[in-house]
């Protein structure tokens, strides 16, 4: 360390944790947050290290099966720099020792905070050497740089993680909280209604702390559906973000607007809207449906190759918004998984790489309570396999099959029109065969439930006009104009 991070370490409080740990006899409370490396003085790492083996040999902490684990030549060492011996060391860790079990809710976050500021110090200086250096890749460098602040980032979450134990009473009672609400709401929703009635009946509504993936081939309508759905949820109330790695916020709002306008003032094709080629009347109609947009509780992120620990980033900003009127992000969408950049941990394992990002992912909805839906890209081998076997399965999930297994729900978009608008009739009663076919589902979209941990499969249809975005229950009868 440099003379002025070193002067800014203070001891105290990993000397705490080590005291609270002794006097319990066990580390399991700290074992999920801190790590040895996280501890400053090396001296505390070893000891910290050894009651984390200490725990799993002999299942208790104590000073006596510390002694037992340290080699005699370490703590000779420590003793010639201390001048009292490692036992006397943790006799007064234990005296000192100011509170119990309990402090850990404060002394756990201490050790975090303090090795973040010493290593972000650390990392500082790392960087300025290393500009220094006329060679050195820019590029390369920022990325290095912003992976290893990542990682500080990641180990600070830990420590300031909510409540994760519960009894199965506490636990009962909290669902039943929830049975309640959606009895006296008159919804039977336990979760966020995605304004799709058939979808809200399968699923109970999108449940907070779960992921689901939302699957398709490009043109089936992911980003129309996630962002249709975003809409729906923003008016109901509940705040929402965008996280959009491909589509800028300018045409996102083009589709939104198309899509609100499609029940209130028409058909107006969000195409139109990005060239220009609206009619006065409609421009007028669009302009009034803005203004209703700037009350809306949903914002918008684009921004291409975000890793998982940037969508944390940006939705922490989000929620800092969010939470100046009065309640947090509800419901994220991120559009899509597999550009979701991945860190160098598993570079050129790209299989390894998107699992890494389905479980961050998964796991940003547990710690920020949030919805999240994942809009993720289905490999091409569905489109190798006859018209009648495109609907996709749980298999055709691109490249991860920990996607499947860490969602709580899986759904896939299928779209018959849209294969059969490339079909070609090999005379002209096939031709007109297909021509009927197509016109009889053109605005039919199959929302296929693969997977949901807590209730039934199956396939919902939706009436969709991919021009407008628009995405609504199948009561509206297909072929609105």
């Amino acid at each position: 360390m440099t003379n002025a991070l070193e002067n800014s370490f203070s001891p105290e409080a990993e000397q705490q944790v080590l005291g609270i740990i002794l006097v319990s006899s066990s580390v399991k409370n700290v074992s999920g947050h801190l790590r040895p490396e996280h501890f400053i003085e090396p001296l505390h790492q070893r000891i910290y290290s050894a009651a984390l083996d200490a725990q799993e040999n002999y299942g208790m902490v104590s000073a006596g099966t510390i002694c037992k684990i340290i080699p005699r030549d370490e703590q000779d060492a420590f003793k010639s720099k201390l001048s009292i011996s490692l036992a006397e060391y943790m006799a007064r860790l234990i005296s000192n020792c100011a509170f119990g079990p309990a402090g850990l809710r404060e002394t756990v976050p201490a050790v975090l905070q303090q090795w973040a500021r010493i290593n972000v110090g650390r990392k500082a200086g790392a960087i300025h050497e290393a500009a220094s250096n006329p060679a050195v890749n820019a590029a390369d460098l920022t990325r290095s740089s912003l992976r290893a602040l990542e990682d500080i980032a990641a180990s600070l979450r830990t420590g300031r993680k909510g409540r994760s134990r519960y009894s199965i009473g506490e636990a009962a009672a909290l669902a039943i909280d929830d049975v309640a609400r959606a009895m006296a709401s008159g919804t039977g929703l336990t979760g966020i209604s995605w304004g799709l009635a058939d979808m809200d009946r399968m699923t109970g509504g999108l449940q907070r702390g779960e992921m689901v993936v939302l699957g398709a081939r490009p043109s089936m309508g992911k980003t129309a559906v996630g962002g249709s759905v975003a809409l729906n949820i923003a008016r109901s109330g509940v705040p929402v973000g965008m996280i959009s790695l491909e589509m800028g916020a300018k045409a996102l709002s083009m589709r939104a607007l198309s899509d609100m306008a499609f029940d209130r003032a028409g058909r107006i094709p969000y195409a139109d809207l990005l060239t220009g080629r609206v009619a006065e009347a409609d421009f007028e109609k669009i302009v009034v449906l803005s203004e209703e947009f700037k009350r809306l509780p949903y914002q918008i992120e684009e921004a291409s190759g975000l890793t998982v620990e940037g969508i944390r980033a940006k939705l922490d900003r989000m929620n800092d918004i969010a939470e100046q009127s009065g309640e947090p992000i509800g419901v994220l969408v991120v559009d899509y998984l597999q550009l979701v950049a991945a860190s160098s941990r598993y570079q050129g394992n790209r299989v390894a790489e998107v699992a890494e990002i389905s479980a961050g992912l998964r796991a940003i909805a547990r710690d920020y309570n949030l919805a999240l839906i994942a809009l993720s890209q289905l490999s091409r081998g569905v489109e190798s396999r006859p018209l009648k076997d495109r609907r996709p399965t749980l298999s055709d999930l691109r490249e991860s099959g920990a996607i499947e297994q860490d969602a709580d729900m899986v759904c896939f978009l299928f779209r018959e029109a849209y294969y059969l608008a490339k079909e070609k009739g090999s005379n002209a009663d096939e031709a007109a065969d297909l021509m009927e076919r197509f016109e009889a589902c053109k605005n039919k979209l199959e929302l296929i439930i693969a997977k949901q941990r807590m209730g039934p499969v199956g396939t919902v249809d939706l009436f969709f006009d991919p021009a407008c975005s628009a995405v609504r229950n199948a009561a509206r009868e297909f072929g609105h104009g």
